[in-house]
């Protein structure tokens, strides 16, 4: 190769290096407590205000508050705690509790724990997530939200060896939990067409279950009753004190839910949130 090939190609080399874009930084869990995973860049994305109620408003899901509370104070501590898998109802609070739960985690030890959101259609980039913050000395929380597979989806593979398997196995620095309108993450009908089309149906279907068997913990939520439908409403009107009598607060909420054709957490939010619109009171459900 001839002198000036040589140079054409250092010069092209050289302009190569101008325009590609900086390494990114090494990521840091620091100066916030919460964040969005980027899979295209590689970044933790910080979340200066997190939406999310406190855990002492969450009514009608004591028991549920009192597991994940537990288990996610315990890994705060830096003790033994279990990936978490919150099933259920739609509506009930399932993601507000993982929420409210890392915040009262952090209230009784202050920076101890990240919450790291990462969306459903990002799931095949947890492997790189866990490698991103493995060596952090922060614990963190990833949490999946309204986690499910469709047939031919293949994520939840890799989500299975992540959560329990592979030679390098979970940091211990990160606990993942994920919520599901499915107890097994996939619809019925595909779990029942595995059994019915294999040639080992319980083999089949085995494979299929085996994904919530990776979650140490079940938390099952259910739709609520009209008692527990207005000890929600009830705690939310007390809390932003919208100035209304019981009786009036009941019937309004009942025309509402009757509407919504439901009851759970989410239309007793939206219900409030109408009631302190016409009261002309101003309310929110992001604390610093």
């Amino acid at each position: 190769m001839d002198q000036t090939a040589i140079d054409l190609l250092a010069r092209i080399a050289a302009a190569l290096e101008r325009i590609a874009p900086e390494p990114p930084e090494p990521a840091s869990l620091e100066g916030h407590d919460a964040f969005v995973w980027q899979p295209a860049r590689r970044a933790l994305e910080p979340v200066g205000r997190v939406s999310r109620v406190g855990i002492d408003l969450l009514q009608g899901v004591e028991r549920q508050k009192q597991i994940l509370l537990d288990n996610t104070l315990r890994f705060a501590r830096g003790l033994p705690a279990n990936n978490a898998m919150l099933w259920g109802a739609r509506g009930m609070g399932k993601s507000s509790l993982v929420k409210a739960a890392h915040a009262a985690a952090n209230a009784a030890l202050p920076h101890s724990l990240a919450l790291i959101e990462i969306h459903r259609e990002d799931i095949a980039t947890l492997p790189d997530l866990l490698d991103l913050v493995r060596p952090q000395s922060r614990r963190s929380l990833v949490l999946c939200d309204d986690l499910s597979f469709e047939r031919e989806d293949a994520d939840y593979k890799a989500l299975k060896s992540v959560l329990d398997g592979g030679i390098k196995g979970r940091p211990d620095n990160v606990l993942f939990y994920a919520t599901s309108n499915r107890r097994h993450l996939m619809p019925r009908d595909m779990i029942e067409n595995e059994r019915s089309t294999a040639i080992n149906p319980s083999e089949a279907t085995e494979e299929k279950v085996s994904l919530s068997d990776r979650f140490g913990i079940w938390i099952g939520f259910h739709n609520c009753d009209q008692t527990v439908f207005f000890t929600m409403i009830e705690a939310y009107a007390a809390h932003f004190g919208l100035n209304i009598d019981q009786t009036t607060l009941h019937a309004q909420a009942i025309e509402w839910s009757v509407t919504r054709g439901a009851r759970s957490g989410r239309v007793a939010w939206q219900f409030i949130n109408d009631l302190a619109g016409r009261l002309g009171r101003m309310i929110t459900n992001t604390e610093s």
